[in-house]
């Protein structure tokens, strides 16, 4: 990485600006980065922004970023996940929006390789053990490729309960997954969870629009929640309760045209009120598995969908004459070819050609004198077999 003009005055930026905050998206947009810094620390006004840009010292924020071993990903790098551009056509949402001046990173992993097949499992950070069990379990089979499926990286925030579940999940299955953090990379938060945001950067990749040194703030995290949408193609709600910060990444996927899907929990649960309004109001899909999430994000007439069904019977195995002879039978006594010919609307020849088959099945029996009965273990009108 080298520390041109553009790239230290974008990381700088992220030092003066706070996240989510797109003010300067348009000047940017047309004077580039160092241009924007230059007038800043210029202008006479006693602004916030004006103040930082004069106070901060680029070598100490340079520094701070090696001794960390972070690398400051920009437009154009070929790390760059361009996903994120996205975000500066979709308007705002809460008075925040637009594309951050640049990613913060570390770890092995590829942000924008990883990114480009990406699915991103979110919810409440109370979660009930249910919860934690379906992350966990979307994590392992999406980023695991179970039963052969293509392989998706899972993007989440690190945070306690769904996040975490589905982060771990990933990692039991060697696979993918992306940590969006909304602090600086310096320092793991929660540190409950250090643990993980350790195996995240040893194994995977860890980023954050926030530079090393600053505090996760509200703010932060809800501006964190624009990325995790923009990075996936889609977005799982695992749990959420009526006020999330999980339904607020649903928001932003729902503006950035991602797939938004919902998974059901307890109807008596707290944390799924979320995830039940989203369902009901028809902005998430709902999915059960990973199967459900793997047809929804493939490509479109590629999906290969399992149809479940229920245990197979006997009954489903006849044919359409064989099932009407079959219900015709009374149900206690005897009955002759004619007559069932006539209740069931199928021919002599039909018929005799049904009784031989009902007969092999075990479903009728002859009964000596010329006529036919049901066999003991069947009953008329209704499947036959198992359950």
């Amino acid at each position: 990485m080298t520390w041109d003009e553009e790239r230290l005055a974008r990381a700088v930026l992220t030092c003066v600006v706070d996240p989510g905050d797109d003010r300067l998206a348009g000047l940017l947009a047309r004077e580039g980065a160092a241009a924007v810094l230059a007038g800043l620390r210029a202008s006479h006004r006693d602004d916030v922004w004006p103040r930082r840009a004069r106070e901060l010292d680029p070598a100490c924020l340079v520094e701070r970023t090696r001794a960390h071993g972070l690398r400051f990903i920009v437009p154009g790098d070929a790390e760059w996940p361009t996903r994120l551009d996205d975000l500066a056509r979709c308007g705002q949402l809460n008075g925040m929006g637009g594309v951050p001046f640049g990613l913060w990173a570390t770890g092995p992993g590829d942000v924008a390789a990883m990114s480009a097949q990406a699915v991103a499992i979110v919810g409440s950070r109370a979660s009930s053990s249910y919860g934690e069990r379906v992350g966990a379990d979307l994590g392992v089979a999406l980023a695991g490729g179970a039963s052969g499926r293509p392989v998706w990286t899972v993007v989440s925030g690190g945070a306690y309960g769904i996040d975490a579940a589905a982060h771990r999940g990933a990692l039991a299955a060697r696979g993918p997954t992306i940590g969006v953090y909304a602090g600086g990379l310096d320092v793991a938060y929660p540190l409950g969870n250090a643990d993980l945001f350790e195996r995240l950067r040893g194994e995977c990749v860890v980023v954050s629009e926030v530079p090393p040194g600053h505090s996760p703030s509200r703010r932060g995290f809800l501006a964190r929640n624009r990325l995790i949408a923009a990075l996936a193609t889609g977005v799982v709600v695992v749990e959420a309760a009526a006020r999330s910060g999980a339904k607020n990444s649903a928001a932003w996927a729902d503006l950035l045209h991602r797939v938004v899907m919902a998974v059901p929990g307890p109807v008596y649960s707290v944390t799924s009120v979320g995830t039940h309004q989203l369902i009901r109001d028809g902005r998430a899909s709902l999915v059960t598995g990973p199967d459900d999430v793997w047809a929804l994000l493939a490509p479109l007439g590629v999906a290969d969908v399992d149809v479940t069904r229920g245990q197979a019977r006997l009954f489903d195995r006849l044919s359409h004459d064989q099932q009407a002879v079959f219900e015709a039978f009374p149900a206690r006594g005897t009955t002759t070819v004619g007559e069932l010919s006539v209740r069931s609307g199928v021919p002599m020849a039909g018929c005799h050609a049904a009784l031989t088959a009902l007969v092999s099945l075990g479903l009728i029996a002859a009964s000596g004198d010329g006529t036919w009965r049901l066999a003991r273990r069947a009953a008329p009108g209704r499947p036959v077999g198992p359950g």
